[in-house]
């Protein structure tokens, strides 16, 4: 991983930031994008850290120039994982109308959206990288779950279309599908739930960047379940 360079999109969330520290750890030059313009406690600018913050991934045209900024700034792109998205548990009766429409957009057009633009600094990687975030919860729905579950099925598809349509590339894309991650925020909104049985956001980073390294060459199209003991 030493001297391969990630745009990792959503880097200032809890999973970002934990994504962002175990890659530079391992040796990696980030380019953190996110949409909020606070970041979180040592992720920091520096020789080998790029930040961009108040990026809206919904458009096109920023997605495109923040990617291609990470690229200015270290001569090349190795690897982009999408983790920027969002989450409403909501039930159809009685929800917005708006929500469908939203939790698509920031969960299925960033990541296209990102992806586009990464795509041919990719091509011209050795071994060019996306790893995208679905979910387990849209494998089957739960009650509360249509709109959610129906924008990471979205994200599903992306990947494995993806796949399809680069494998002659060189260029692999595959999707982690986690199932309740242990936040600050989901201990909140469920308090009496088992917190030991939750995935870890260190843990999920850890498999996002194995299919972000050189190793993963034969891997490409997976919907990767990471469900801890849920």
């Amino acid at each position: 991983m030493a001297g391969r360079v990630y745009a990792i999109t959503g880097a200032f969330g809890v999973l970002g930031s934990a994504v962002a520290r175990l890659a530079a750890e391992q040796g990696a030059s980030l380019g953190l994008i996110d949409y909020v313009k606070t970041t979180r406690p040592g992720l920091t600018s520096g020789p080998d850290v790029f930040v961009l913050a108040g990026v809206d991934l919904t458009e096109p045209e920023a997605a495109k120039a923040a990617i291609d900024a990470v690229a200015q700034q270290y001569g090349r792109l190795d690897v982009l994982l999408n983790i920027a998205g969002g989450f409403i548990w909501e039930k159809v009766e009685g929800g917005a109308a708006d929500t469908f429409r939203h939790l698509a957009r920031i969960n299925v057009e960033t990541a296209a959206n990102a992806s586009r633009a990464a795509i041919p600094h990719l091509k011209r990687a050795k071994a060019g990288r996306i790893v995208n975030v679905g979910a387990a919860g849209a494998v089957k729905a739960a009650a509360g779950m249509a709109a959610y579950a129906a924008a990471k099925s979205g994200v599903h598809r992306l990947t494995e279309a993806l796949a399809e349509e680069f494998k002659a590339d060189g260029v692999t894309v595959n999707a982690v599908l986690p199932s309740i991650l242990d936040t600050p925020t989901n201990r909140a909104d469920m308090p009496k739930a088992d917190f030991t049985a939750w995935v870890k956001p260190e843990e999920l980073a850890a498999v996002m960047l194995f299919l972000a390294s050189e190793q993963a060459t034969a891997v490409t199209g997976a919907l990767i379940p990471v469900t801890g003991r849920v």
